[in-house]
């Protein structure tokens, strides 16, 4: 072929590696894992009837990926109880792959917001002893005499700064939706664009949204880095349903979602009864998409 045929092909081929990338990138495969989100057994954690390292086993005997540590309970910080909590899950091949840390970004001062930077930047170092590759933060509710933008500066200000330290130690931060500032799923992506960060993503709670919760699920699926499925949906008006797990994995799969599901029990039946029963639902839910099918 001559090279003026050649340079004559050359915007067709353009164009069709074009239109491969799009239906590639649109045929992304689902990848799925289990998770236990430690909250959901908060008030054994707190009472001290089970522990950490009880959640490994538990993970264990579950047939359980990983671990969301929320670290309300943590005996301390040290090495001693950090380095031994991620030695006993490494030997039970269980992987501590995010913590959740309270936070509340949306503080009007600078120098609030300024410790809320340092207890992020605490937040990571935890993690990176732990083997953790994300952490759940909170945006925090809108103050007295504020608005809801004035909020949202505050709050991307802060989560910016996290990350930039996260960053450096690798760890990914995800903004969940948890009402105030985050209570809709357009103010959400709206911080994570405005931060712009490839360390901050979206921590998708299921449970969390009071109007239109499955549409506001798929708005934040792009940007998702972890999420928390809960057994209910709690509506505005409070009426309550259960969560239509079927319809959400669904979304999930057909965004190519790739990462962890963890279970966040809240509901009225005790946690160490009720969790291994919605687990095995669950975990028949993703068997298609476990690895990348």
């Amino acid at each position: 072929m001559r090279r003026r045929d050649l340079l004559g092909l050359a915007p067709a081929l353009a164009g069709a590696a074009t239109l491969a990338g799009a239906a590639s990138a649109k045929a992304r495969k689902a990848r799925f894992r289990t998770a236990i989100c430690a909250y959901s057994f908060r008030k054994e954690l707190k009472e001290g009837s089970l522990s950490y390292k009880d959640l490994v086993t538990m993970a264990v005997d579950q047939n359980i990926d990983g671990l969301d540590l929320t670290v309300y309970w943590f005996p301390n910080t040290g090495d001693e109880f950090l380095l031994g909590l991620k030695n006993f899950a490494y030997r039970n091949g269980v992987e501590i792959y995010s913590i959740s840390v309270r936070t509340e970004m949306t503080r009007p001062t600078a120098e609030e917001r300024a410790r809320e930077v340092a207890g992020i930047k605490k937040w990571v170092d935890v993690a990176t002893k732990l083997g953790a590759g994300h952490i759940r933060v909170f945006g925090g509710r809108v103050p007295k005499g504020a608005t809801e933008d004035q909020a949202m500066e505050w709050a991307a200000d802060v989560l910016a700064r996290g990350a930039e330290y996260a960053a450096k130690r690798g760890v990914i931060l995800g903004l969940e939706n948890h009402g105030g500032i985050t209570l809709r799923a357009e103010r959400v992506i709206k911080i994570v664009k405005k931060v712009d960060s490839p360390w901050v993503g979206i921590n998708l709670d299921t449970g969390n949204f009071r109007e239109e919760p499955y549409r506001q699920i798929e708005m934040c699926l792009p940007y998702a880095v972890n999420a928390q499925f809960k057994t209910e949906i709690e509506y505005a008006d409070g009426r309550r349903e259960p969560s239509d797990w079927a319809r959400i994995v669904k979304l999930f799969a057909n965004a190519g979602y790739r990462g962890y599901l963890a279970i966040e029990y809240e509901a009225k039946e005790p946690a160490l009864q009720a969790f291994p029963k919605h687990m095995r639902r669950l975990a028949e839910l993703v068997r298609p998409y476990r690895f990348g099918a």
